[in-house]
């Protein structure tokens, strides 16, 4: 059975659950025997929303490593499983590990690339000479993972930076291939939108995949199935480089900027969800508490989204009710009285327990939003998303190197102005680059460097493209309540999203039709596509969640390549709300960023250590 929190949207992510589930265990069924199971650590948290532990345990599998060099722990199983990306580097740690069992018990190896087989991987492990170590070498075709009602996300980190500074479309390919395996399950898209270099790669990769299995098939009859994703919008974060920078000041933007979500998971320090009294092992400084963050809890689902300012009085609300609620045990009850409270007894307590477990997140929060660092550089911020004094050396920028403050504090500031100011004048970032390598040290010459390539910085162009969009597209908005927002520019207090915004004036009556001349300031072609033609056996073969009807909200998949954030997604869930519009947005993307971990992506990785 899918989860409960997946199956809830007018898209039932539960079936992609649900089928990905069966692939997995259809796949670990192929070995016999006790089983251990060897993770790249990029995929035992994805894979843990489809299965968890628990159930791989009745399916034989009695330990899980991650993926390291070396001899495996000691373990007296007969099968040992690689479940890992087709990457050559982890070649090299599957190749040590089965040397190092050689010397050990007999036992039979078997490996899973996900989603597809390498070639290069398969020549390398024959180059190691551990190929025919292996019993079984397969595929688990799972590029989507569901992550809640209304996202799905590949879990790929490197898709920006593979395209745009690497020149290598791998991941646009398996872009492609996931929206296939999307209209598997679901049925035809009939409509496709986009905008950029990689949002074109993945329409014409699309379209060559549809011809070639086409001609494999043949013409088949065309299914009377309306299908429920009526269109889809390619979003290359290419276009807008801007809005990952930006600090999220929704609650769950907050929370990831702060601690990191992973795989909808947040670490916590235990200490601050036990008393006082709890035993010193609870209390362990170290000792982390796993919360888990998705729709399934009534609380956050209603709180996620909201403008951090605007939580507080959400949760100030909740715990009188609450309060009001237990009250009602005392005085003279009668029977059937007592009955329904006890009846709402269960619910109250889990309510109770969810207010008291996101009252103190908040705390957490409010602690970093409140300190001058956080507040003086969101000012920061907001002046250069308003265009004030983009073209001249930022003092606070220039405090924060001296200080040697964090570099990627440093880096996604002097990137938002960048972009802001539509490039620095060469003089300018020459002095920035000097005074970052100077204080920071010359390793970290090839990440600016990279940051130029890819766009974040570079030299100012003639035309001031940021200015043009920023009044066109009301990219900054002043005096939007936070509390009772009325546009989606609350998520970051100032700042609407340029890709959500798109998809804002997408759904109004023409489309994109009025933008012809804005439009023409972002990177790359457009694409506007009709799929009606194509793959008919995608459409006989589908499943829906519900019928479609004219009455029905427009469904819309909006597929971010090269990752987006958790405030693009709040403000995305704003749209959906408005009865106005008449239009639901399911939300795909490459990876879950924030402004850290989409600069860190392009950092080269002798700097990680020291940034």
């Amino acid at each position: 059975m899918s989860s409960t929190h997946l199956s809830g949207g007018r898209l039932n992510i539960g079936l992609l659950q649900e089928h990905s589930r069966k692939q997995l265990l259809c796949l670990i069924e192929k070995c016999d025997g006790p089983k251990a199971i060897v993770w790249d650590q990029s995929l035992a948290g994805p894979v843990g929303l489809i299965a968890k532990y628990s159930l791989l345990e009745k399916y034989g599998v009695v330990k899980m490593y991650p993926l390291v060099g070396g001899q495996l722990p000691p373990t007296n199983v007969s099968n040992i499983i690689f479940i890992v990306r087709p990457r050559l580097d982890l070649i090299d740690l599957i190749a040590d590990n089965v040397h190092g069992e050689q010397n050990r018990s007999r036992k039979e190896f078997h490996i899973f690339f996900v989603p597809c087989k390498s070639l290069l991987c398969e020549k390398k492990l024959q180059n190691r000479g551990v190929f025919g170590s292996f019993s079984l070498i397969e595929e688990f075709p799972c590029d989507l993972f569901p992550f809640d009602s209304d996202l799905v996300s590949m879990e790929l980190s490197h898709t920006y930076k593979d395209f745009f500074l690497d020149n290598d479309p791998t991941s646009l390919y398996q872009v492609a291939q996931a929206i296939r395996r999307l209209q598997r399950l679901y049925g035809k898209i009939t409509r496709v939108t986009g905008r950029g270099p990689a949002a074109n790669k993945v329409w014409e990769l699309l379209n060559r995949l549809d011809r070639e299995e086409k001609d494999i098939v043949g013409s088949q009859h065309q299914s009377n199935m309306i299908p429920p994703i009526e269109h889809l919008l390619l979003i290359d974060r290419s276009i807008d480089l801007l809005s990952p920078l930006v600090t999220q000041l929704t609650y769950e933007g907050l929370i990831d900027e702060i601690f990191g979500i992973q795989w909808n998971t947040v670490q916590l320090p235990a200490r601050k969800f036990h008393d006082a009294d709890d035993s010193p092992t609870v209390m362990s400084v170290d000792k982390k508490e796993q919360i888990i963050l998705n729709s399934g809890e009534e609380l956050f689902a209603e709180i996620r989204d909201k403008n951090f300012n605007g939580v507080g009085p959400v949760l100030s609300q909740k715990a009188k009710i609450i309060s009001s609620q237990f009250d009602e045990r005392h005085g003279d009850k009668s029977v059937q009285e007592i009955k329904q409270f006890v009846a709402r007894l269960q619910h109250m307590l889990t309510t109770k327990q969810s207010l008291a477990r996101h009252t103190t997140i908040a705390e957490m929060v409010k602690e970093v939003t409140d300190s001058n660092d956080f507040l003086e550089t969101l000012q920061i911020e907001q002046e250069l998303l308003n265009c004030i004094d983009t073209d001249k050396p930022n003092p606070y920028i220039e405090d924060c190197i001296a200080q040697q403050k964090p570099l990627l504090k440093v880096l996604r500031l002097l990137c938002i102005q960048s972009l802001t100011n539509s490039g620095l004048k060469q003089k300018l970032l020459d002095y920035y680059k000097r005074e970052i390598i100077q204080t920071y040290g010359y390793q970290h010459l090839p990440t600016l460097l990279n940051l130029e390539k890819t766009g974040l910085l570079r030299s100012q162009y003639s035309t001031r493209q940021y200015a043009v969009l920023r009044k066109a597209l009301r990219l900054t908005v002043e005096d939007e309540s936070e509390i009772n927002p009325k546009d989606i520019s609350y998520v970051h207090s100032v700042y609407a999203p340029l890709s959500v915004r798109l998809a804002e004036q997408l759904i109004q009556p023409g489309g994109w039709q009025g933008l012809n001349d804005i439009l023409g300031l972002l990177p790359g072609p457009a694409v506007n596509g009709d799929m009606r033609g194509a793959l008919s056996t995608i459409r006989r073969g589908s499943m829906t969640s519900e019928d479609s009807s004219s009455d029905s909200p427009r469904l819309i998949l909006i597929f971010f390549i090269g990752g987006c954030t958790y405030a693009e997604i709040s403000a995305l869930r704003f749209l959906s709300q408005q009865e106005d519009l008449n239009v639901e947005f399911v939300v795909g993307t490459t990876k879950l960023i924030n402004g850290n971990t989409f600069l860190k992506s392009l950092i080269e990785e002798s700097d990680t250590k020291r940034t």
